[in-house]
């Protein structure tokens, strides 16, 4: 990826967080962490770089639940060890500007010149977002796609520690957030490949949302691609139910009868006489019939839709395993 779209600079310390962790020192990736704790408080003290993080605090999230006596010295080895990953000494920081201290009873950790995807990614929705909000949908689109092409996958993939899952969420709702926007944004330029690729983006973030499965399904009806509208349902009433044991929203249902063909519906329903557009008339810029559905999950025999809500008149709206095998061919940013 380009420097324009990642927004990399020649920062001292380069770290990714999204998808499989990585830390660059002055151009070298820092391949082996020492054992014990070194590589989870060095993560949760770059997340939260500049604040003085108390022992308890990080006892909690290092070695949460764990009974320590008052002489447990097991923050400290993690935290000598670390400054001999990053030759980091709180008096001698290291040539690519890192240092850890020792203060008021917690650890402050100072990145002189640091890169993260992370805080890229947030300042990318942020930004995109307001420029959604102010009519600027030029700027709001561009910024959207860095944003998405920057998500790599979730924060820390692999690592379960209550503190990442909490951090996984918050971004993961970001990114489904910039998505709902540019798929509002292709629904009305009527853009079906950009279309497309943004609802397959969001199915590799949340196999289970179902407003983006009724976007696939009217996005192929207009194109005449009854065989895609069928599988894009049936990939969605099987992942609800082998999932999440519920089914599709009534929505999702008559939208299938709505696109096919009436001898390619499903019994129990006639089909609509028209099809909905990608464009809607409604005054929140939803695709028609797309409405959101709240959650409910609380029994197998309940229809939910998983959806994500809209935003209101005006401004564009927001909600990657890889695509359904034997669909349509992904589409790339422009």
């Amino acid at each position: 990826m380009t420097t324009a779209v990642t927004g990399i600079a020649r920062q001292a310390v380069r770290i990714r967080f999204l998808g499989d962790f990585e830390l660059t020192m002055n151009g070298v990736p820092v391949r082996r962490w020492r054992a014990g704790k070194a590589r989870g408080l060095f993560q949760y003290l770059a997340i939260n770089r500049g604040q003085t993080l108390t022992r308890d605090r990080l006892y909690e999230v290092l070695w949460p639940g764990s009974d320590r006596s008052a002489g447990d010295s097991s923050l400290k080895v993690a935290a000598h060890a670390l400054r001999r990953v990053l030759d980091a000494h709180p008096d001698s920081p290291c040539p690519s500007g890192i240092r850890l201290h020792y203060r008021d009873f917690g650890y402050v950790l100072d990145i002189a010149e640091l890169w993260s995807d992370v805080d890229r990614f947030q300042e990318l929705v942020h930004s995109g977002l307001r420029a959604a909000t102010s009519g600027d949908r030029v700027l709001a689109r561009e910024r959207l796609r860095s944003a998405a092409a920057l998500y790599a996958g979730e924060f820390l993939r692999g690592e379960n520690a209550d503190w990442v899952v909490e951090q996984r969420e918050y971004l993961r709702s970001l990114a489904l957030r910039a998505l709902e926007v540019l798929r509002a944004d292709a629904a009305e330029r009527e853009d079906f490949p950009d279309l497309i690729e943004v609802c397959r983006s969001t199915l590799g973030i949340d196999r289970h949302h179902e407003e983006t499965y009724r976007a696939l399904m009217t996005a192929h009806g207009r194109r005449g691609e009854h065989a895609c509208v069928r599988r894009w349902y049936d990939l969605c009433a099987r992942r609800l139910r082998d999932d999440l044991a519920v089914a599709p929203s009534r929505e999702t249902d008559r939208l299938l009868h709505a696109m096919l063909p009436a001898r390619a519906g499903r019994a129990g329903g006639p089909p609509s006489p028209t099809r909905p557009s990608l464009t809607s008339s409604a005054a929140d810029g939803t695709l028609p019939g797309l409405r959101p559905r709240p959650v409910r999950r609380a029994r197998p025999d309940v229809r939910a839709a998983v959806g994500a809500t809209v935003p209101t008149a005006g401004t564009w709206a927001v909600s990657r395993p890889g695509p359904a095998p034997g669909l349509v061919p992904p589409a790339r940013f422009q």
